[in-house]
């Protein structure tokens, strides 16, 4: 049997071995052309921009925790402000009550944000009235919060509405359900449009009713970023002064939670508490300013870290 010998692979001429090295030097990176300095012009720009927007937010958490951090103590959860020219107290009724206000919101803001957000993914057909619900709620999250405050207390606070009361804890929860209705119907209208129409097309598909689709599939579908909508809301109402001076007012006393009386007064809040005590010419209130600001700050940061946590959770 003649074995034949092996093809040589043709050799390359030399001009397409010059070619081909021709065009492997034009797509090397070239640092010196000038559109590779702008590019990186730029890229440093943005960095030195984006380090700027960053460092307020870095300052003010800095100083906080330096002036704030030293005052933390049993003592400071426990007790009452003191008097003035007194040493010592706490804020404990500051936290309570900032924790009272939240919940009164939550429990006004979180059903009517989520039926909204339902009308608008599940019921509307992008109508008129859905458009001006959809306006209606953009604008009201630009809207100020002190102008939330002064609305509450032109129709509730001066008016002795609620059972003949004036500045109260309800009336304080219902001024910053206000500002956490736009942000929770927001939340809730994209979450469910994230839900695949082919899990609504199955369940009617089967015999379920609309309703039972939207309680038992698309709503547990979009629990996650509804969640997330919502704790971001209660954490921009945790932080509100403006509207709490206007319908909380305060109290430096512990709140009566356990007497409808207690929701129904005036109480004490940590933002309202940070405002007052931080223009009193006192450095005890000063000191527990401080520390108010941070145990304020610390909660927020947590609230908003906790809603990070639930997005990335939700991208899974």
């Amino acid at each position: 049997m003649i074995r034949r010998p092996p093809r040589s692979t043709p050799k390359p001429s030399s001009a397409a071995s010059d070619v081909y090295k021709r065009q492997q030097e034009q797509l090397n990176y070239k640092p010196n052309i000038r559109r590779n300095l702008g590019n990186r012009l730029m890229t440093a720009l943005a960095a030195l921009f984006s380090t700027i927007a960053v460092l307020p937010l870095v300052l003010v958490l800095g100083y906080v925790l330096l002036k704030g951090a030293s005052k933390i103590s049993i003592s400071l959860f426990t007790e009452l402000p003191p008097p003035p020219g007194l040493e010592g107290g706490g804020i404990g009724n500051a936290i309570i009550g900032t924790l009272v206000v939240t919940f009164i919101a939550a429990l006004f803001a979180i059903p009517v944000g989520v039926g909204g957000g339902i009308y608008l993914a599940e019921y509307s057909k992008s109508d008129w009235f859905a458009q001006f619900i959809r306006f209606g709620t953009n604008v009201l999250s630009g809207v100020p919060s002190i102008i939330a405050g002064v609305f509450i207390y032109g129709t509730i606070v001066t008016s002795r509405l609620i059972f003949g009361n004036a500045y109260s804890a309800v009336a304080g929860g219902l001024a910053l359900s206000i500002l956490m209705i736009p942000t929770v119907i927001k939340t809730t209208d994209e979450g469910l449009k994230l839900v695949p129409d082919d899990l609504r097309r199955g369940a009617l598909g089967v015999g379920a009713s609309r309703f039972i689709t939207i309680t038992r599939i698309t709503l547990p579908a979009a629990f996650t970023p509804i969640a997330t909508g919502v704790v971001l809301a209660i954490a921009r109402a945790a932080g509100e002064t403006a509207p709490l001076i206007f319908t909380a007012l305060f109290s430096p006393y512990w709140a009566n939670l356990f007497s409808v009386d207690g929701l129904f007064s005036s109480i004490a809040t940590l933002s309202v508490l940070i405002y007052n005590f931080s223009i009193m010419p006192l450095e005890v209130q000063n000191e527990l300013a401080w520390a108010a600001s941070f145990v304020l700050v610390t909660l927020i940061l947590s609230l908003n870290l906790f809603a990070r946590w639930l997005g990335r959770f939700a991208s899974r």
